[in-house]
């Protein structure tokens, strides 16, 4: 990576430019040059990025990072079907998560941001739901659209203008910390939610147990995360957006154990080959376990 390639940037919920560094960069460890491996839905690269803690409002996040621009462009392009490969999994998580979402909002009109293959929507739309979907893969686009018959809109949120009060529903599941400019994309959900309209967010939390337990090491450090939250720094951007924080959970994925092992790679090529030789050997490969890492789901309600 170029370091004339990166800039700083100030901290996303405060402004504050005085920050700590957590980590420093370690670019020699980098394995995925071409953005368009890098970031994608599946991207696996383990941290080589600064990250900087801001001292005012404890924020983490990356800087300096590439231009958004060209991260964006990264997204857009590629193909990615280690990613869809894991539908069946999504489908059954998703369906567990509007269940439970439903608790705040009836059926009506739902966004889902970074739609990625649209099985969110897949499955919203089973239960009743009026679906439309953003997501910059142009591939996922297209895989959507022959997979579930759901024309997804190429490009990211802003490349969109929606009207106002329109939404009863926006998601935004593994996407927040993908962002270059997680508050802007906040209050434009805002701005498109109808009044008392629900949101719901699903990012990596930096205080959970196993964060704590493995420091660096967290399966949540990739080049693709930009931004690192915790319970505090979620809700207060929430807040500051104009949206009342109503629940957080934890959130629980299904994915095949298979994939899983094949994730753990990204760790130790050795424990990955020996455990899928296993697992295809049993046959339990495809088998879908429920996966927590230190995800927490976060549902809020726009101020009326």
């Amino acid at each position: 990576m170029q370091k004339t390639q990166l800039e700083y940037i100030p901290c996303n919920l405060c402004g504050a430019r005085d920050e700590k560094v957590v980590y420093k960069a370690r670019y020699d460890l980098e394995r995925v040059p071409e953005l368009a491996l890098k970031f994608k839905s599946s991207g696996d690269e383990r941290l080589i990025d600064q990250v900087v803690q801001c001292r005012t409002c404890k924020l983490r996040y990356v800087s300096p990072r590439l231009n958004i621009d060209a991260i964006v462009k990264g997204y857009s392009e590629g193909e990615d079907p280690t990613f869809v490969s894991q539908a069946r999994g999504r489908e059954q998580t998703f369906a567990r998560q509007l269940r439970f979402i439903r608790k705040f909002t009836r059926p009506g009109k739902i966004l889902d941001i970074g739609a990625a293959g649209g099985s969110l929507l897949a499955v919203a739309k089973k239960m009743g739901w009026h679906v439309e979907g953003v997501e910059p893969n142009r591939w996922l686009c297209d895989w959507s659209k022959k997979h579930y018959g759901i024309a997804l809109k190429p490009g990211i949120l802003s490349d969109y203008k929606f009207p106002n009060n329109h939404f009863d529903l926006i998601t935004l599941m593994d996407v927040l910390e993908h962002t270059g400019d997680p508050k802007a994309v906040l209050e434009e959900c805002n701005r498109i939610l109808k009044p008392g309209g629900i949101i719901a967010i699903n990012v990596p939390d930096i205080d959970s147990w196993l964060h704590n337990v493995m420091g660096r090491r967290w399966v949540f450090y990739l080049s693709v995360h930009l931004y690192y939250f915790n319970r505090k720094t979620m809700k207060a951007m929430l807040r500051q957006a104009g949206f009342k924080p109503l629940r957080s959970k934890p959130h629980f994925q299904l994915l095949e154990f298979g994939y899983l092992l094949f994730r753990l790679g990204a760790y130790s090529k050795l424990l990955s080959n020996v455990g899928l030789k296993a697992a295809r050997l049993l046959r339990v490969d495809k088998l879908l376990i429920p996966y927590w890492l230190g995800q927490t789901l976060f549902v809020a309600r726009k101020v009326e």
